[in-house]
């Protein structure tokens, strides 16, 4: 029999009717004929209401102890997911993380996946049970629980999919698939049919929060065919998926905006091999994740090195940079944290011209001025200002037809 795994995400298990409802669709699948895995979240805001437990009783928790705790979220929703079901007349068991040996290496809080033993669900299924999972945790190799950090369970979700050769794997949320852009700042974006693993990689790395990049990463590697859905009503979702030749047909596909971001720049740094090296190795020390580089000659001797970070990662990168400046010489070092990113994201890039001077164009008729320009094959990304960048994601988007759906715009 063939296996579906199905991802419920903490809106879609906050209460026992939820709780009900998605077992409903556990039975669908199971009527089918199909062998089922469930990837459960922790209910509703309880992580939340965890994360301010420990911070009361303890300002630095370790994080250890954190992962202990915060696995527990996920346990009471697998136990209690299988108690629906077997009320409802289906046997179903639940497991931990630990208890079907997701294993992961020994960084707590963000751990990475590194095997996991699909022999324990796979017997399981072979009794006919569904088998449900806690998503978002695993174990090291000395049994300390970790946990895989924002957006783990949809992580766990795919790897599990990916290792029991699973036909889809669907994550069921609050939105109905994935969209040209944020319904919440532009209103009128449509949800897209399907969607290919690179271009939802780069959405996911550029703010979109529909799915994890991790787990959209782990699909692509395993070939696992992904449908985003709502779990409150039967609309088909998203497919992600690889490339097929007509997504070319698509200029953009998407726009995605992000907020929480800042730029930091080393002026004046000697133009010469190893220095931008040392820059990056020194940040990953640090466990600062960069995103957008940009480095400028100025002089035979000098240049400037910047690149943007998460808010979260401002304060360390912050210090980092003040080190290297002393130690590499520069002259300064400018910190700009009013700045924000939008972007277009689209296969269609590779084979098809005129991305680049639509987008300025609509920025420059919105009258928002362009700090930085940075390009992949698939992605054109602007940083602006901050208080800016709702009515560039709007500019962009109108531009490129996205409150529309694709078969529906015009020829570029």
């Amino acid at each position: 029999m063939a296996i579906i795994v199905q991802k419920f995400g903490g809106t879609s298990v906050a209460d026992a009717d939820k709780i009900r409802r998605a077992a409903r669709r556990v039975i669908e699948k199971r009527q089918a004929g199909y062998q089922v895995v469930v990837v459960a979240s922790a209910r509703g805001q309880q992580t939340d209401e965890l994360v301010r437990d420990a911070l009361e009783l303890n300002p630095n928790p370790p994080k250890r102890e954190m992962d202990q705790l915060l696995s527990t979220g996920e346990q009471q929703t697998v136990s209690l997911f299988a108690m629906a079901l077997q009320a409802m007349g289906y046997e179903a068991i639940s497991f931990t993380g630990g208890q079907i040996r997701m294993m992961t290496d020994g960084v707590y809080s963000k751990a990475q996946i590194k095997s996991i033993d699909a022999e324990v669900i796979r017997r399981e299924l072979d009794q006919d049970q569904v088998v449900i999972v806690a998503g978002f945790q695993g174990i090291d190799e000395f049994g300390n629980v970790t946990t895989l950090g924002r957006g783990g369970s949809d992580t766990s979700a795919v790897a599990l999919a990916a290792a029991l050769k699973a036909e889809a794997c669907e994550i069921f949320t609050d939105v109905d698939g994935v969209y040209t852009a944020d319904p919440n700042v532009f209103k009128p974006a449509v949800m897209l049919d399907e969607i290919s693993y690179d271009e939802m990689l780069e959405m996911a790395s550029l703010g979109a929060g529909v799915l994890h990049i991790r787990s959209v990463a782990f699909g692509k590697r395993y070939n696992v065919k992904i449908r985003v859905r709502n779990s409150g009503n039967d609309n088909p979702g998203t497919i992600i998926t690889h490339e097929v030749p007509q997504m070319e047909g698509v200029l953009v596909s998407g726009a995605t905006i992000q907020k929480e971001m800042a730029k930091i720049g080393l002026i004046g740094i000697p133009n010469v091999p190893g220095i931008a090296a040392q820059v990056f190795a020194r940040l990953a020390e640090a466990k600062v994740v960069v995103n957008d580089i940009i480095q400028t000659e100025v002089s035979p001797q000098k240049a400037t090195l910047s690149f943007m970070v998460g808010t979260s990662d401002l304060q360390t990168a912050k210090e980092v940079a003040e080190d290297l400046k002393s130690e590499l010489h520069c002259e300064s070092v400018f910190v700009r944290d009013d700045i924000a990113l939008v972007s277009v994201i689209g296969v269609g890039m590779r084979s098809q011209y005129g991305v680049a001077e639509k987008m300025f164009g609509a920025l420059a008729k919105a009258k928002v001025n362009i700090d930085s320009i940075t390009t992949s094959e698939i992605r054109i990304s602007c940083a602006v200002g901050k208080e800016e960048v709702e009515k560039a994601l709007e500019a962009v988007c109108l531009a490129f037809e996205l409150d529309k759906p694709a078969r529906q715009r015009k020829p570029v």
